[in-house]
């Protein structure tokens, strides 16, 4: 912890010590942005420390998290993060761009993006020695958390939407957590997880309400300037790189920014890329937000196929768009169509994407219709789930099988060769 100074309120900008037990500005309730001390960093670090680490996960960039090493090797705990970054040929060629990248997060332990900001939560648990830990959730962070806990010995209280796909709910269960379905949205959850952690003292995950949660998914940015640390092309300032991800509670993309950021402030990036936050069209306060030119977020009756990102008011709505604006990137909407056909194309070369990270996608071919993305541009489009989260959509995403009798004319009749 000696690498963090304090926590600072995205809004008002009041200043809290490290040390003080928060979860949101005590003045306005605005989000807490967690401060690195970047002049002993400097002092003590340089980006080759961690370029020849030999750890392969999030913990491998210990230094630039404010959680002490929380230990537990060999387990799912440990293994969360350096995922892999395809270059798919037949996207690449389909969309004419030679320099994209899919950054695949359903490779981490529960297949989603969300394990990185668990990750960190159950560790400042463990630093508290917090021994249950709740969030509200649709899904995967709930995973992540149970996964996380289950990993480490430790508690997790999930409430969800009784309308959370049976899949998600499944690895809640399979993991041990203590489920509780809510007869409401995942607002309705999200106020009911903070009253029942404010009655019982437990823990509280929720996404764009720890600020850890952040600080874990900031990760993320880390291993792409690794990456891209190692290919000189990248380090010239006339070409531009662009990352596009799917936006619900606002809370993947702020992470997402603040890693950048803490690197430019290190000295260790010249200039962070810009950053498109897409949302699907029944779940676009923050893009309708950033259309008006304002920062009043204003909540929707939320409705998409992308489970992970139907959010009627979202809890970090205001530090996305920030990241967006700061960045100079650029808000786009997608309907669930458009989600569902990119499925189907991410599948097509082997990437088995849930709804909320082929919508990242979706928007990628958006944003080229309409020029915000240039062809001889860098873009990494990044997948946050594993379809297997939501069978039913990836099943509408594609033509149905024929059924068909154990005969080789029956097969004739359909076979396309």
């Amino acid at each position: 912890m000696d690498n963090c100074l304090g926590y600072q309120c995205s809004i008002c900008h009041q200043e809290y010590d490290i040390s003080d037990s928060l979860y949101t500005c005590r003045k306005d309730g605005g989000n807490l942005d967690i401060f690195l001390d970047v002049g002993c960093l400097r002092k003590n670090f340089i980006p080759e420390d961690i370029l020849f680490t030999q750890e392969n996960s999030i913990w491998r960039y210990l230094p630039l998290l404010p959680v002490k090493d929380p230990g537990q090797f060999a387990t799912p705990f440990r293994s969360v993060g350096c995922t892999p970054i395809y270059q798919p040929k037949q996207l690449v060629a389909d969309l004419s761009l030679e320099n994209l990248w899919i950054k695949d997060e359903s490779k981490n332990p529960t297949a989603s993006l969300k394990d990185r900001a668990s990750a960190l939560v159950v560790a400042k648990a463990m630093e508290l020695n917090k021994e249950t830990i709740v969030t509200a959730s649709t899904g995967n962070a709930g995973a992540a958390l149970a996964g996380m806990a289950a990993a480490v010995n430790c508690r997790a209280v999930i409430f969800a939407p009784k309308t959370a796909p049976i899949a998600k709910i499944a690895q809640l269960l399979v993991f041990g957590a203590s489920v509780y379905l809510v007869d409401g949205t995942y607002d309705d959850a999200f106020e009911l997880s903070i009253e029942v952690s404010n009655e019982f003292g437990w823990y509280c995950r929720n996404t764009g309400y720890n600020p850890y949660t952040v600080e874990g998914k900031k990760t993320i940015s880390f291993e792409l300037w690794e990456y891209f640390h190692r290919h000189p092309t990248f380090k010239k300032p006339e070409i531009r790189w662009n990352i596009l991800v799917s936006v619900g509670d606002g809370n993947i993309i702020s992470g997402i920014h603040k890693g950048f950021m803490d690197l430019i402030d290190l000295g260790w990036l010249a200039q962070p890329p810009r950053l498109f936050g897409v949302q699907a069209e029944g779940s676009a306060s923050i893009s309708n937000a950033f259309f008006a030119n304002n920062t009043d977020i204003k909540p929707v009756v939320a409705k998409t196929i992308a489970d992970s990102i139907s959010v009627d008011l979202p809890r970090d709505g205001f530090r996305a768009l920030r990241s967006i604006r700061e960045s100079q990137g650029q808000a786009i909407v997608v309907s669930d169509k458009e989600i569902l056909q990119s499925i189907a194309s991410l599948g097509k070369v082997g990437i088995f994407s849930e709804p909320a990270g082929a919508a990242a996608y979706a928007g990628l071919i958006k944003a080229l219709a309409n020029g915000f993305i240039q062809e001889d541009e860098f873009v990494i489009v990044i997948n946050t789930g594993s379809g297997l989260k939501d069978i039913n959509a990836a099943i509408q995403s594609v033509p149905k099988a024929p059924i068909i009798e154990p005969t080789l004319n029956a097969f004739k009749k359909v076979v396309k060769l």
